[in-house]
């Protein structure tokens, strides 16, 4: 007999990222499409010495079972990390999670029944659809820019819908690298007060920023917008500042929430590696993420003038884009121009056969996908390798 699976998987397909890096085996290939950190900027030795210390302080703690809760001395430093970029979070104010992506989890656990509604960007981070589709989510897509999702639409959507949650990455975002304005980011904790609805933010992006210092997180403007911060779930991570090998992440809610992702964490993974997280505690400790974010930011920032020059060099008005201020992608848009292509689909199947690869926009959409768009990520290209790469994409439209 064949396996009856579980209804809720009926909506829910493979990552078409995923799928794609199956056709990257070719030699020679270029890759824009992934979202990884270029290895090259891992702090190998900050974290051997980090790691070396979690086993020489307390060998028995780092790799015993721990707290569903995180273990304490991280705790203590993620408090002090946030605290520095303006968010005032006492240790007992989060909990630590598998890589962000668990907190998204969670959130879908503790919060989502079958029907409910939530509202994300268009475009969005392509886990989250699915994750919140799996736990039966009904997702609207609020319109985005340039500047981020666009707040007096948001409300429109959030008066009509009555959603769940709004889910949002101010900073950076993935796929469309768009930076939220202050502005904007009040109006959101406005809205969030007004109508009584609880904002995910979402933030694995927010440090890496090329020039100017991004606006303070949602969380960190909470303060000023009265009765906004327990409406607020903050998802962090050290994935792509540090290492995504670690699978470090952590979730600020208020008690309520993070009692219930407490009680669904301890069902799935029991708690988060002791040891991932004894060596992350040692090594922001040790005081060198600094230097590390300062490395990472500048050689991001080399990559992503040399993409945004390129596009422009090589495919010309065939394309229309915003410069990314930090993070680690570029979201472009065929326009047609001189009888070029639209269909960004068709584009990549074209680039591939070049030798070049990216990712088309319309799975990062909840509803009414642009077909016209796709994703670019410059992280693990040198200036030398997106040259050829924009030269290569040239030849396919």
């Amino acid at each position: 007999m064949p396996l009856q699976f579980a209804d809720r998987l009926n909506n829910i397909e493979t990552s078409a990222i995923r799928e794609l890096f199956k056709l990257l085996g070719k030699p020679g290939i270029i890759s824009f499409a992934g979202g990884f950190p270029d290895p090259a900027m891992f702090d190998v030795e900050g974290i051997r010495q980090a790691s070396a210390k979690a086993l020489a302080e307390d060998a028995g703690a780092a790799l015993q079972y721990g707290a569903t809760e995180g273990f304490q001395p991280l705790r203590e430093q993620l408090s002090a990390f946030m605290t520095s970029k303006g968010a005032a979070v006492a240790a007992n104010e989060l909990i630590v999670t598998t890589g962000s992506q668990q907190a998204l989890d969670l959130l879908g656990k503790t919060m989502i029944s079958p029907g409910d509604k939530v509202i994300v960007e268009g475009p969005t981070f392509l886990a989250t659809i699915q994750c919140f589709r799996l736990y039966g989510a009904e997702l609207i897509s609020a319109p985005c820019d340039g500047h981020g999702v666009q707040t007096d639409a948001l409300e429109k959507l959030i008066a009509e819908h009555k959603p769940k949650f709004v889910y949002l990455i101010p900073s950076f975002g993935n796929p469309s690298g768009a930076l939220l304005t202050l502005e904007r980011r009040k109006k959101v904790l406005e809205l969030a007060v007004k109508y009584d609805t609880l904002m995910v933010e979402d933030d694995p992006y927010g440090d890496l920023y090329f020039g100017a210092v991004p606006p303070p997180s949602l969380l960190a403007l909470s303060s000023s917008v009265s009765g906004s911060r327990d409406l607020i779930a903050y998802c962090g991570s050290l994935s792509k500042v540090l290492s995504p090998g670690l699978r470090v992440g952590w979730m600020v809610a208020q008690p309520e929430l993070l009692a219930r992702a407490v009680m669904c964490k301890q069902f799935s993974d029991a708690h988060t590696s002791t040891f991932a997280q004894a060596t992350a505690a040692q090594y922001l400790l040790a005081g060198r993420m600094p230097a590390t974010l300062a490395n990472v930011r500048k050689v991001y920032a080399e990559r992503a003038k040399a993409m945004g020059a390129a596009l422009v060099r090589e495919l010309g008005d065939a394309v229309e884009f915003t410069q990314p201020e930090g993070g680690l992608f570029f979201w472009a848009r065929l326009t047609g121009k001189g009888g070029k292509i639209t269909d960004a689909g068709e584009f990549a199947r074209r680039a591939i056969a070049q030798g070049v690869a990216f990712v088309p926009g319309a799975p990062f959409y909840a509803a009414d996908p642009d077909m016209a768009s796709f994703r670019l990520s410059f992280a693990t290209a040198d200036v030398a390798k997106i040259d050829a790469g924009m030269a290569r994409l040239r030849l396919a439209l």
